[in-house]
């Protein structure tokens, strides 16, 4: 008996771990811990509760970190800028008989403009989470490291920012 050999398809995503200091009056309601004023958008499929970072593929010649605002701006409706790289993660998954080792690249991304409203129609919602809140929200445990990841860098950017 011989085995046949799936092919690998090696793909490749870019997006971003985006956040922004909450709004004054929504950080007085929460409880006041040490990351209850940074917030992160993400975006889901809410009938099958399936919340995860934005990202996607690249157009052609377009680079990644071109890749990654297009992205984030098209799912989420959110303009930002890059102020910050978090790292890669790669996971395998098999479809129509084909296995794919995917390499997600993660950049850290202030909002500087933009709605949540303006989503695409890639996903349900886009929504904004506290930090602490978007830990628990994510379905893969490996965004979840990546927004882990992206707090001390976060909170080393916004220190930058009051000196």
């Amino acid at each position: 008996m011989t085995m046949t050999k799936k092919h690998v398809i090696y793909a490749f995503s870019a997006g971003g771990v985006v956040f922004r200091q909450a709004p004054a009056a929504d950080v007085l309601v929460r409880d006041a811990g040490a990351n209850s004023s940074i917030e992160i958008v993400i975006v889901g499929h809410v009938r099958e509760n399936i919340w995860t970072l934005p990202k996607g593929t690249p157009c052609p010649n377009e680079t990644r970190a071109e890749t990654a605002l297009r992205e984030v701006r098209e799912e989420t409706g959110i303009e930002a800028r890059i102020v910050g790289e978090v790292g890669a993660i790669e996971y395998t998954f098999a479809r129509r008989g084909m296995r794919f080792v995917k390499t997600v690249f993660h950049y850290l991304m202030l909002a500087t403009g933009g709605s949540v409203e303006l989503h695409d129609h890639e996903y349900d919602e886009a929504r904004w989470y506290p930090y602490p809140d978007v830990l628990a929200m994510l379905t893969y445990e490996n965004e979840s490291d990546m927004a882990r990841r992206a707090e001390p860098l976060i909170r080393d950017y916004l220190a930058g920012e009051a000196s």
